[in-house]
């Protein structure tokens, strides 16, 4: 099974100067866990913010959620993956590397993303299937 097989498209994205606040609004809104940070900095065009950020880096902190901004707790750079590599070679990487996504990438631009859940669905799907 190919990455392209299972990988998500419906990607959310959010500026780096936009507050935390306005993150939370678009997170809460939309019932998703992370947004993709558009122009982190001159060497990243990509970064992530997720809620796990949002809870331990911002309100565990006591940091003001309209002033600090989405720059400030993204994590970057984003490792991109080729859309045609093989399910079990990212389920290794993902292990070691301890991330729960990866990144789909054609010409330095995102365009998916697939996630923990994304690959019990394919396995649950394959599994119904027989």
């Amino acid at each position: 099974m190919q990455l392209k097989d299972i990988m998500n498209t419906n990607l959310e994205f959010i500026d780096a100067d936009a507050s935390v606040y306005d993150a939370i609004e678009k997170i809460v809104d939309k019932r998703i866990r992370s947004l993709l940070v558009t122009h982190v900095d001159k060497e990243n065009d990509y970064g992530l913010i997720t809620v796990r950020d949002i809870v331990y880096k911002v309100i565990d902190k006591g940091l003001d959620i309209k002033l600090t901004k989405v720059k400030e707790i993204a994590s970057s750079p984003l490792v991109c993956i080729n859309k045609e590599e093989l399910l079990g070679n990212i389920i290794k990487m993902m292990s070691q590397a301890n991330v729960s996504r990866v990144f789909i990438c054609e010409n330095n631009r995102i365009i998916g993303v697939v996630s923990l859940i994304d690959i019990l669905r394919a396995y649950l799907v394959s599994n119904a299937k027989g």
